[in-house]
């Protein structure tokens, strides 16, 4: 049978339409390679919480991703297949999200029965921490960070409407600041709450310290920084947190099965081989 030239382009065309399913096949299936070596060599159920900027955008106006309620029926439905005395590892990466899903992660968190660790490679900002927070270990990256957890109103960090009642009177205030500072209240006091819940009742007392408890909650949730401040590892485990420094390399190679997407000009860009193996020229070659 002869193909002639439209015939080629045809199954030109065919075959680039399905690069794209073939290649994301192929990663799932390496996703799956990985975890489940993860698994084996823990002992463990492993999840995996990962928000990724997206390159995509709404009327020019970039989306993100973040902590959602479908993320918190996802994480429950694993939680409840998971064995009660089975541990569980929770790899976070993530800026945050919505206090509901969050807090429906963390109690389910803390009502399981077996150990809970979280792993933090890069960061784990305002919700993400919450969910350490949840756990019997949190093990970081020497450079990773965590963040506040002080609520947000729309825009406006709930610690400074209620600075507006403190710089103003009340005469001179409007309705609606008001009231909002008044949900502002109520808000901080609700995660206060939370947060009192989550170090009380799941982190073992040789792990923290109960004198710490105070300073912690104070430091979270107050809005005595900005809502996107990095919390270091040293700042935290001098803050009383429970941290471990180091993580394993399994870790890292997971991160890499989940990359941002790609745009036409790398931001950063570098040869991934160690430093120390790189061939180097005599000295005294290759300068100029």
């Amino acid at each position: 049978m002869d193909f002639n030239f439209l015939d080629f382009i045809w199954v030109f065309f065919l075959l680039a339409s399905l690069q794209p399913l073939w290649q994301k096949r192929q990663i799932e299936t390496r996703r799956y390679q990985a975890i489940s070596e993860f698994e084996r060599q823990r002992n463990s159920r492993v999840i995996l919480l990962i928000h990724r900027q997206e390159s995509i955008s709404l009327l020019g106006i970039p989306l993100s991703r973040y902590i959602s309620i479908e993320d918190s029926e996802q994480i429950l439905r694993a939680i409840r297949l998971t064995p009660p005395n089975v541990p569980i590892d929770l790899i976070l990466h993530t800026p945050g999200g919505l206090v509901l899903a969050t807090e429906q992660i963390a109690r389910a968190l803390i009502r399981h029965q077996g150990k809970v660790s979280v792993f933090v490679p890069h960061y784990a900002m305002s919700g993400g921490t919450m969910l350490a927070l949840a756990s019997d270990e949190i093990i970081m990256d020497e450079n990773a960070v965590l963040g506040p957890v002080d609520p947000q109103l729309g825009t406006s960090p709930a610690a400074s409407i209620l600075k507006v009642l403190e710089e103003k009177p009340i005469s001179e205030i409007d309705d609606q600041t008001l009231i909002m500072a008044d949900i502002a209240r109520k808000a901080i006091a609700q995660v206060q709450r939370f947060v009192r819940t989550l170090l009380e009742d799941n982190i073992p007392v040789q792990k923290i310290n109960p004198q710490d408890i105070d300073t912690i909650i104070e430091k979270l949730t107050t809005g005595q920084v900005t809502h996107d401040y990095p919390i270091t590892v040293e700042e935290a485990t001098e803050m009383g947190l429970p941290i471990t420094v180091g993580l394993p390399n399994s870790i890292y190679d997971l991160m890499d099965l989940y990359p941002q997407a790609k745009v036409a000009r790398p931001t950063v860009q570098y040869i991934p081989m160690p430093y120390q193996n790189r061939p180097m020229l005599p000295e005294g070659k290759g300068k100029g």
